[in-house]
């Protein structure tokens, strides 16, 4: 049993907690590494981009916490096998996890080549490399025997299709995403692992670059905020929901998109 809150102090801190977050490095991964390393939790950023690891870790130095980069390709289950076993060596144990990496694909179906590269790249990284990095992490988590909490980063397209743009891997993977939370916040609450989903709107970083000059004007007057989304503003989400504040909110999809799906 997750034990409930009694009192606000403290509901939110993360203090002493091991974090994994794929993608880290970058975008919507670092805006989550700097709210929680903010937090007080320690940050184990998996990634690819040595060098921009590099500088993730430079810029959380402020914080005070315990920061590691780990060079992991999750589309590999070997390459995230040995990250995780290394920053659970490093760490001594990892308490939270935010399934953050991901790539897009903003090309029709029927203009892809007859391999379909742009579909399989993206379903083994958003979806598989989800599944990848929960299997090896919430094994450990189920063996330490303190519970855990998963945070799974999907997207407001996995629930609708977006006008102007195709795609249908990109929002099928995150559609995938959604019910694989579901499924798996039921399989681990049994281990007093807690998983939710994170699904943002249009946000500034690497991803938005893709997103048509044209297209802009209409997504900032269909989104009700006014703007695009930040990368802290998701951060400030994960946090909540990996906090003892969140105990009670687990197989959850937490939308947050300035209001852009209520005009769409």
């Amino acid at each position: 049993m997750i034990k409930p809150i009694t009192t606000m102090k403290g509901a939110f801190d993360l203090t002493g907690k091991n974090v994994i977050i794929t993608g880290g490095n970058r975008g919507l991964g670092f805006g989550i590494a700097e709210a929680m390393a903010q937090s007080g939790a320690n940050i184990a950023i998996f990634c690819r981009d040595a060098a921009k690891a590099a500088e993730a870790l430079e810029n959380l130095k402020p914080y005070g916490v315990t920061c590691k980069s780990y060079s992991c390709d999750v589309t590999s289950l070997p390459s995230v096998r040995a990250a995780v076993a290394a920053a659970c060596a490093d760490f001594g144990g990892i308490d939270i996890l935010v399934n953050n990496a991901g790539v897009s694909c903003t090309k029709a179906l029927l203009d892809m080549d007859e391999d379909l590269t742009d579909w399989y790249k993206v379903i083994n990284t958003d979806l598989n490399g989800c599944v990848h990095m929960t299997y090896e992490v919430a094994k450990r988590m189920r063996d330490a025997g303190k519970g855990g909490c998963i945070v799974n980063v999907t997207s407001n397209a996995g629930f609708m299709v977006n006008h102007g743009q195709p795609m249908s891997p990109y929002s099928s993977a995150k559609a995938a995403m959604n019910h694989f939370t579901r499924c798996m916040a039921c399989e681990l609450a049994q281990y007093d692992i807690r998983v939710n989903g994170i699904a943002p709107g249009f946000t500034n970083s690497e991803l938005s670059q893709h997103i048509p000059p044209e297209n802009m004007s209409y997504i900032t007057t269909q989104t009700l905020a006014g703007r695009f989304g930040e990368p802290i503003e998701v951060g400030a989400l994960a946090v909540y929901l990996a906090s003892p504040a969140a105990a009670q909110v687990t197989g959850t999809i937490q939308v947050i998109d300035g209001g852009y799906m209520l005009r769409c």
